[in-house]
């Protein structure tokens, strides 16, 4: 094994994890030695995680969170201390996307749900940020760790429909490379904050959109796959290598860093 790529012994949390995306990072990390504490806002989904991860041999908690509460992430954040011994990695997986905050071809912006769109940027923004404030601080006060966020090809471009979303994930750039200057300029170099941008894979959320119901394929996933050089979908576990890398010793000089998983759908202009 090579020892710089290893995450065993850390103690990683991890956001969102009851999801498909967040299961599939802490189901990766349990594999490669890594101590999982998940949280979710659901409690089936958190605890159901928590059985699964333990059946795999792994050392994991669960609780239940509001990303969106600071407070109740201090709380958190002190009994995962005290139960698990500290935080080396924090994984922001939470997000999600709602109807109101999309743009229907049939519709335009002004038609768009003012609430939603607010819920939606609150999630997959602040959602992130809180997590960092509380969780993170754990680590810049020992001066080591890794902080990985959750970007979108949306964060690199305007995509359809997705305006809510979009807005969201381009702030997690933003936050990413000011969360990655402030830690290494005031808590060393020892404290990493990176982002994955990930292209577009097949979700619960999005299969309506990609996949119509006799399993064929969309409009827009044509549109997308033509834009894609791999031409193909992503597979969500092809997200956790890169995960791993950004946690792991082999990325410490990397900081500020967004990395697209996306099969060259950033890097193709279609001509």
């Amino acid at each position: 094994m090579n020892e710089q790529f290893s995450i065993e012994g850390k103690v990683a949390v991890i956001t969102g994890a009851g999801g498909v995306l967040g299961g599939s990072i802490a189901k990766s990390f349990i594999q490669q030695g890594a101590k999982v504490a998940i949280l979710d806002i659901r409690p089936e989904q958190l605890n159901a995680r928590v059985e699964e991860l333990r059946a795999m041999g792994g050392e994991a908690m669960g609780f239940v969170a509001n990303v969106l509460d600071v407070e109740g992430l201090k709380k958190i954040a002190d009994e995962i201390v005290e139960k698990m011994g500290t935080v080396d990695i924090l994984i922001n997986v939470a997000g999600g996307n709602m109807p109101g905050a999309s743009i229907a071809d049939d519709s335009s912006i002004f038609e768009m749900s003012i609430p939603d769109y607010e819920k939606v940027c609150a999630l997959n923004l602040n959602g992130s940020v809180y997590p960092s404030l509380t969780i993170g601080k754990i680590m810049a006060e020992k001066g080591k760790g890794a902080i990985v966020n959750i970007a979108s090809m949306a964060s690199y471009q305007a995509i359809t429909r997705q305006f809510g979303y979009s807005v969201a994930k381009t702030g997690i750039v933003c936050f990413t490379q000011w969360m990655a200057m402030e830690m290494a300029m005031k808590f060393g170099d020892g404290v990493r904050v990176n982002a994955i941008a990930p292209g577009f894979f097949i979700g619960d959320q999005n299969r309506a959109l990609l996949i119509n119901p006799d399993g064929s394929l969309t409009e827009r996933s044509k549109k997308v796959l033509a834009k894609t050089p791999m031409n193909r979908f992503g597979d969500i576990n092809e997200l956790n290598g890169a995960v791993q890398f950004l946690c792991s010793d082999a990325a410490s000089f990397i900081t500020g860093t967004v990395l697209p998983i996306d099969g060259g759908f950033n890097c193709f202009s279609g001509v």
